[in-house]
């Protein structure tokens, strides 16, 4: 199968909104339909990226850090943010919402689910809030050589929103080497699918959190995704993920 191949231009430059407004939506929407994720970008500059990587070592932006050993979800660390967020942080978040909220209701009524999805973030934020949901999600991810994360969903609560990224700002081959973003998909009555998916710094991968419509026979089904990050062999890999629901 092909690897997804949305948008390779750069789209650095300008408020986060305006570099969105260079997006191909419709072949995102096609990539991610096909193949479970979609790659866009590089989006960040890499002074951008380079900046917020070195947020990892400040206290006051985050609300808590977890050892993912101590878990058992792998080796290496990450922090989430607190609110108020890194205006950086709640720009992407706020800026990328409104493009994937209608690839979002489509996949939510492929799968027989109930939910409207609202158009501005911040109203789909008060809902999470209604629910009990208070905490915010995006998180900076931190990698050495040896660690890993093993394969996960991100479910903070019963409100979900269905896609999330995950944008590099370390740069592969000077930064740190192995460490790949994989995306799994448990199909029904068959053999898991990997895909393997190649960033550089600044790139965005669109992924699914928990489920994904896919077309079969009698109609569309759901199919379980799960996502982590292979081995890093030498140096050091930051990684921004921008999740859109709050956590209980």
């Amino acid at each position: 199968m092909p690897a997804p191949s949305a948008v390779s231009k750069s789209l650095a430059g300008g408020s986060f909104s305006a570099r969105l407004d260079g997006v191909d939506w419709a072949a995102v929407a096609r990539d991610l339909d096909a193949h479970g994720c979609a790659v866009i970008g590089p989006l960040l500059t890499p002074e951008e990226c380079i900046a917020l990587a070195a947020r990892y070592a400040e206290d006051k932006p985050f609300r808590s850090r977890v050892i993912m050993a101590r878990h058992g979800f792998g080796k290496g660390a990450y922090k989430y943010f607190a609110y108020p967020l890194p205006e950086a942080v709640a720009e992407l978040r706020a800026s990328f919402y409104p493009c994937l909220a209608p690839i979002a209701n489509r996949w939510f009524e492929r799968m027989g689910l109930e939910a409207a999805f609202p158009v501005v973030h911040e109203e789909f934020v008060r809902c999470c809030h209604e629910a009990g949901q208070l905490r915010p999600t995006p998180l900076l991810l931190e990698y050495g050589a040896g660690d890993y994360n093993c394969l996960h969903q991100d479910l903070y609560g019963d409100l979900v929103f269905p896609l999330q990224l995950a944008i590099l700002l370390s740069q592969p081959g000077e930064d740190f080497t192995g460490g790949e973003f994989v995306v799994t998909e448990q199909r029904p009555r068959m053999q898991s699918r990997a895909e393997v998916v190649p960033l550089s710094q600044g790139q965005v991968v669109i992924f699914p959190v928990h489920h994904r419509p896919v077309q079969g026979t009698r109609g569309s089904h759901r199919t379980a995704m799960r996502h982590g990050v292979s081995v890093v062999r030498t140096g050091e890999r930051f990684t921004l993920g921008v999740i859109f629901h709050d956590a209980g």
